[in-house]
């Protein structure tokens, strides 16, 4: 029977266009999603090497003017920006630190059109963890990036919904199901074994139409085999979960109608509102602090440290005796109390600056733990992190970012208060940023995928057994 349905089958997709239909549909949407995806790319990596050579072109010059000054000539520089001053290096020639772009990063745009891909700490900036985000264009926020998750997530489903909606009614209201009564299989076997081929057909389309496309576009998915499959893997997963559906909805419902509505019903259900409801809940639940309102207590408190500067270094150089033995009365200097007092405020804001971050990260939590009601969600977040832009990625870069910052400060510090200048050796010895890639694994989101699919066909299986107790398409 399994022969003669795949025959049947093959011919009658073969002659209703669908085949061909789908891969010409298949193959123009990823075509269309992978080039915007990585024209994104591109342009966030142009913007990274644009920040580069310019950090390059600012050594350069450092040096030069370095060197400029150990021969006793004068260089036409504002005195405060001259590179043998620690606060100069520390505030005109930072060091970029830059998230780098993952290889698949173009299947998903996800929070990379909401922060920078770089930021140059400064000694004299304010706390890093509020500088990340650089809103761009509103509309372009509002409908969101037509990339590759987007066509898997949202447009997928539409496609193996308009692809397997009316497998069983059509055959109903054809008079056709009668005919094939002269076999004795069971009605929810005969239906399994039509939406497995129709999958199998599907998933070898997709995972053409996907290599086709990564290779037209010159896109090295070769060299990381590993998220590439990862990548089939979650596609693949998506699918299933997709035909388990129709497979309970044909047995279920009953007309061509009822099915397509109904299974339209559980995509804006799975889509859309569990994602919303979810957002929604934890906003509710986990209010984030007004980010207006730290900013503003940030300036009142940078505004109260202001007028006791004095005091404060005094109690700063006391807690570290080994800066306080080169200095005097008479080479402090604005430097010295405004680092000192940038200390404070950072540690009297830190408890701010946490139930902000607190509260951001409950929301996230409640989302990842909750994320299982709707595998749309789970997939995007998935492909989010295979492609290095998901929310987790860009607080794992900001955390060693912050801590790149302190290091950089803690470096120049003892120059500072030792009122030491910096020589070329000392150049060498500047910190430099290295991004550590945040490691994830889809194995975790593909079983659970998997086993709920699979939940849902042994649902069906059960709604048959009461629905068509005793049928078949022919009694033996």
């Amino acid at each position: 029977m399994l022969k003669y349905n795949f025959k049947y089958e093959l011919k009658l997709l073969l002659r209703s266009r669908w085949i061909q239909l789908l891969s010409l549909t298949l193959l123009l949407l990823f075509a269309f999603s992978a080039y915007n995806g990585k024209q994104k790319v591109e342009k966030r990596i142009s913007v990274i090497n644009d920040a580069l050579l310019e950090e390059e072109e600012s050594d350069v010059m450092m040096l030069a003017l370095i060197d400029s000054v150990n021969q006793g000539l004068d260089v036409s520089v504002p005195r405060w920006t001259v590179p043998t001053s620690p606060t100069a290096i520390g505030n005109y020639y930072p060091r970029v630190a830059s998230m780098e772009v993952q290889p698949l990063a173009l299947i998903a745009t996800g929070q990379s059109d909401l922060f920078t891909p770089y930021v140059k700490p400064r000694i004299s900036g304010d706390d890093f963890a509020l500088n990340f985000t650089e809103m761009t264009s509103p509309v372009q926020l509002l409908f969101g990036s037509f990339d590759l998750a987007f066509v898997i997530v949202f447009l997928l489903p539409l496609l193996i919904i308009a692809f397997s909606y009316n497998v069983l009614s059509a055959e109903k209201e054809s008079g056709s199901l009668r005919l094939l009564a002269s076999q004795p299989i069971g009605i929810q076997r005969w239906l399994l074994q039509k939406l497995a081929l129709r999958f199998m057909w599907l998933s070898l389309l997709v995972v053409a139409s996907l290599t086709i496309v990564f290779l037209l576009l010159g896109i090295e998915f070769l060299s990381e085999a590993g998220a590439f499959f990862s990548l089939l893997g979650l596609t693949l997963a998506y699918m299933l979960f997709w035909f388990a559906l129709a497979f309970l909805i044909n047995l279920w419902v009953g007309t061509s109608a009822k099915n397509a509505v109904s299974l339209l019903g559980l995509w804006v259900i799975f889509v859309l509102l569990v994602p919303s409801v979810l957002n929604q809940l934890g906003n509710s639940l986990y209010p984030i602090p007004s980010r207006t309102l730290m900013i503003n207590e940030m300036r009142t408190k940078k505004t109260e440290v202001s007028k006791k500067q004095d005091e404060i270094l005094d109690n700063y150089l006391r807690d570290h005796p080994e800066y306080a033995i080169n200095d005097t009365t008479e080479t402090r200097s604005f430097w010295h109390r405004y680092m000192a007092s940038q200390k404070l405020v950072r540690e009297e804001l830190a408890p701010v600056v946490n139930t902000y971050e607190s509260q951001l990260q409950r929301q996230q939590d409640l989302t990842k733990n909750m994320q299982w009601l709707s595998p749309a969600l789970t997939i995007q977040e998935s492909l989010n992190s295979l492609a290095g832009t998901s929310s987790a990625d860009y607080d794992h870069y900001r955390k060693q970012v912050v801590a790149f910052a302190e290091n950089w400060r803690d470096h120049l510090l003892p120059y500072l208060y030792n009122n030491q200048e910096i020589t070329m050796d000392d150049i060498v010895e500047l910190p430099a940023f290295q991004f550590q890639k945040r490691p994830v694994s889809m194995t975790a989101t593909i079983l659970p995928i998997i086993l709920l699919s699979a939940g849902v066909f042994i649902l069906g299986l059960i709604v048959a057994r009461n629905l068509y107790k005793g049928q078949k398409l022919i009694h033996s």
